[in-house]
């Protein structure tokens, strides 16, 4: 849990750092990029169970 804090807190901090210089955001459009992040999770998941078969 203690990383998911951190994690949120570092992006928060990012964010409000990027707007403040007025930059564009680091991050991809809201849906795709929390589908982006699905994908390399489930990806991780599945080349994992693909060790244990193999």
């Amino acid at each position: 849990m203690k990383e998911i804090i951190l994690s949120l807190l570092a992006g928060i901090i990012i964010g409000i750092v990027f707007k403040f210089m007025k930059l564009p955001l680091p991050a991809p459009p809201v849906l795709a990029g929390i589908v982006g992040i699905f994908g390399v999770y489930f990806g991780g998941q599945i080349a994992d169970w693909i060790k244990t078969l193999v």
